[in-house]
């Protein structure tokens, strides 16, 4: 179960935790989950090129380390890079200790302040010990889920949750899988497409 709009009393809940950016100027704040990996990262620069777009990739370290060259496009294009621990863990499932060797993990090829936890699942104890080993780091949610992870969803659907939902200032969570390819090849350019007719501009985190 999901909620494409992030539900105002979880981000109560979490306050040290950054759901969405300020609405001063018409602006969308992009991120993409999971790669870099091969053409599908590379798609998504390329859309992201014809709209003068830029935005954050939350990066599994493991894929880092398995395509830097495609981590190269990535930063080479401008955007902002965020850790998304090496390998794709669940927080609540999670020691914390073996969760911050994780994060460290991936970080050590990363080299970011910023970071969102896989899945959006991540212990009080463990936002704490995070922040306590680095005082800079921001932690990411994202106030508009795209759910292009979802296989039953119809790449249509996906281009209307995000259409309708987003609105000035919201964090917009993307995927650049293999998994999330069919809706977010369909969807991300005409949402793109759409949100530039109506003035927005698109930066990173």
């Amino acid at each position: 179960m999901y909620l494409v709009k992030t539900p105002w009393l979880l981000k109560k809940l979490y306050p040290q935790l950054v759901w969405d950016m300020p609405k001063g100027n018409r602006c969308i704040y992009l991120t993409f989950d999971d790669g870099p990996i091969p053409i599908v990262t590379p798609f998504v620069l390329n859309i992201l090129q014809q709209y003068n777009a830029k935005a954050t990739f939350f990066c599994i370290g493991d894929n880092v380390n398995k395509h830097p060259d495609v981590f190269e496009q990535v930063k080479n294009a401008g955007h902002t890079v965020g850790n998304h621990t090496y390998n794709h863990l669940k927080g609540w499932d999670m020691d914390d200790a073996v969760y911050l060797e994780n994060f460290l993990k991936a970080n050590e090829l990363l080299s970011t302040n910023l970071f969102r936890p896989p899945y959006g699942r991540i212990k009080r104890s463990q936002v704490k010990l995070l922040q306590q080993h680095n005082p800079a780091l921001k932690i990411i949610m994202w106030n508009v889920l795209s759910a292009d992870f979802d296989v039953n969803l119809s790449p249509e659907s996906c281009l209307n949750n995000v259409i309708k939902a987003t609105q000035n200032g919201d964090i917009v969570l993307f995927h650049d899988s293999l998994k999330a390819f069919d809706r977010l090849q369909y969807a991300l350019p005409k949402a793109m497409e759409y949100w530039s007719g109506q003035g927005y501009e698109f930066r990173g985190l």
